[in-house]
């Protein structure tokens, strides 16, 4: 199976009975002599409930897990020991969540975290609902107490079901042994197939010690769940026809487009089409930042080419996005003079934030394709489009408004030169993860993407303490490819235990601390809204004699190493040193000016017609890579 297909064989061969893959290592996990029958069908045999998680997981296809284990999920850890299947003992169950969603954004594959009763489980609250809000293929896997005191407040007793269930596809509770094959198997598709998301399996103590009769595979019965993949074919020659009569028409990708692994489908439809494309946070990468044809990205902190072209369009193309409200701003006043096609594998989407004039339900992996060929018969029908006068008006505003920054005045570095630097130092081939707040937006706008999957980002939750679990669950996932967690000094501080992990577990992250020894937002927004009164956001961890903590310091405790980046100087040959260590996670900081901003800016509750730039702006192509 190559990396990036949206569900593993043996986990499509659960859907039909007869056709199952045998994982590596699973008998000697059960301790079963199992029987494999015609088709590689798994004959019926005994074990426990502990047993059958882990051989489910061989037989999904799970290679790799994050977790940590307690009191009620311990009898599930016995059998695990003997698996084939890599545990990454992770020191905090968010981390082994934020690990897990980072795995399956790199991979395309579903991501395995697991934990215990109680406070194990709700400290996955926090990655559950981040991967529901970016559409991320995620199953938690958690212990629970006895079912027979289950709703007594037993010791470490949550009820994780109830607390996770508007936020995961589905949670399941399971109370007996048998029901665990099967349910395995519908978490996995549930989590994997029409828009991705996580689902939990919460599993009674009793449960897992109980014996059961295993075989494989199961049969999924899940009636009510039927994803839609093609467009319906009238709705697609109306988008085709609007298509082609259009102006002014504009590519909104979203991070669907990356969720479908239709980046190639996408380039055919933008170069037919010859209109702009602007990607959302989520899709960095989808379309290459060096193609002709790429605005930017729309939004709050947007470039002023692709907020103006969504708000001077005449005609929006959809694919794979929500309108937000960060790239719409004041949706009343979004777009005014657009029609709409918006086509989403989730029909509860479409039409949700703003009306569809052609709704188009589905995946774009196979809408996009059929698309493409309604408006190639259009144009031999009708003719070509001419957009002339329309990309003239965009590359006017691309090369009067380009990307850049206002050189700080403190004599600290610059953070977007920071982050433009690590980008170009190490390629497109590299993959970026950030943390949420200024230095997410930098890395956003600041690091050319030239492909799919090589950003990750918390989109919709905007969780702090994301970055460095996140890159080492990608590190994990893509152990070859160079890992950078872009991270702010006060989101590193939530979730820096993990870098024990890496050194242990030999996952060689490199972690830029982009120091500006503050919480930069929030300081932004008390600059700007607040006449400067910086309340409670001065974390005293870069620009005083006295840091605390002192990174440096911690990277070395921690078993990395560490370097230290307070001159523009000697920004590159810091990085280049970071570039070529391999054997051990590496941990810069950076300390840079507080009085950094990120430009441009839509304000919060105004029209994307209000965006500000700063001036003086040094624009950050001009440099040398």
């Amino acid at each position: 199976m190559s990396k990036g297909s949206p569900a593993s064989p043996s986990l499509l061969a659960a859907k039909s009975p007869g056709h199952a893959s045998p994982a590596a290592g699973s008998a000697a996990a059960t301790g079963a002599t199992a029987v494999v029958g015609p088709n590689n069908v798994v004959a019926p045999i005994q074990m426990t409930g502990s047993e059958a998680i882990v051989r489910s997981l061989e037989e999904l296809g799970v290679k790799d897990i994050f977790g940590l284990p307690g009191g009620a999920i311990l009898p599930t850890y016995d059998p695990l020991m003997a698996s084939s299947m890599n545990h990454i003992l992770v020191r905090h169950e968010q981390g082994a969540g934020h690990a897990a969603q980072g795995y399956a954004q790199v991979t395309g594959l579903v991501g395995v975290c697991i934990a215990t009763s109680g406070p194990g489980a709700t400290n996955l609250v926090t990655p559950i609902m981040d991967a529901h809000m970016d559409s991320v293929p995620l199953v938690a896997i958690t212990g629970q107490v006895s079912s027979g005191v289950i709703g007594t407040d037993a010791f470490q007793e949550a009820d994780i079901v109830g607390i996770t269930m508007p936020i995961t596809k589905h949670s399941f509770l399971v109370t007996d042994p048998n029901d665990i094959p099967h349910v395995m198997a519908e978490a996995f598709y549930l989590a994997s197939t029409g828009r991705p998301g996580p689902v939990l399996v919460d599993v009674a103590k009793d449960a897992q010690q109980g014996q059961m009769t295993f075989s494989w595979p199961p049969v999924i019965d899940l009636p009510g769940y039927r994803p839609v993949f093609r467009g319906h074919s009238k709705q697609l020659r109306e988008a085709a026809r609007l298509i082609a009569e259009a102006k002014k028409p504009v590519l909104y990708v979203g991070g669907g487009v990356s969720k479908a692994h239709a980046s190639k489908e996408l380039m055919a439809l933008a170069e037919l089409t010859g209109a702009p494309v602007t990607t959302t946070l989520m899709a960095r990468g989808v379309f290459p930042d060096s193609h002709p044809q790429h605005v930017g990205m729309p939004g709050m902190h947007g470039s002023v080419s692709a907020v103006t072209a969504l708000q001077q369009a005449d005609l929006l193309i959809t694919l794979g996005a929500r309108f937000d409200d960060r790239v719409t701003g004041v949706l009343s006043t979004f777009a005014p003079n657009a029609k709409v096609i918006h086509a989403d594998i989730d029909p509860a989407e479409i039409s949700k934030n703003r009306i569809a004039d052609v709704p188009i339900v589905g995946s774009v992996k196979e809408i996009i394709p059929d698309l493409t060929a309604a408006v190639k018969a259009e144009f031999e029908a009708k003719g070509t489009p001419d957009l002339g006068d329309w990309w003239a008006f965009l590359n006017n505003l691309k090369e009067t408004y380009p990307l850049g920054w206002t050189e700080p005045e403190d004599g600290l570095m610059s953070p977007q030169r920071v982050i433009s630097r690590i980008g170009a130092l190490t390629g497109p081939e590299g993959v970026y993860v950030a943390g949420v707040g200024q230095h997410q937006m930098w890395a956003a706008q600041f690091v050319k993407y030239e492909r799919p999957h090589a950003w990750l980002n918390s989109g919709g939750a905007g969780t702090m303490g994301y970055s460095v679990p996140a890159a080492m669950g990608a590190k994990v996932g893509n152990p070859d490819r160079v890992v950078w967690a872009i991270d702010g000094d006060g989101c590193f501080q939530m979730t820096n235990q993990e870098l024990a992990t890496c050194a242990l577990n030999n996952i060689p992250i490199k972690v830029a601390i982009i120091n500006n020894s503050s919480l930069g937002m929030v300081r932004q927004w008390q600059t700007l809204f607040y006449e400067g009164r910086y309340s409670n956001t001065d974390l005293n961890t870069g620009h005083d004699t006295v840091r605390i903590p002192d990174f440096v310091k911690m990277a070395d405790a921690y078993g990395c190493v560490g370097l230290r980046c307070e001159r523009a100087e000697d920004l590159d040959a810091t990085i280049e040193a970071a570039l070529a260590i391999n054997d051990r996670p590496v941990v810069i900081d950076f300390v840079v000016s507080p009085d950094s901003m990120v430009w441009p800016m839509v304000p919060a509750g105004v029209s994307n017609d209000q965006i500000q730039v700063a001036r003086n702006m040094t624009p950050v192509w001009d440099e040398e890579d």
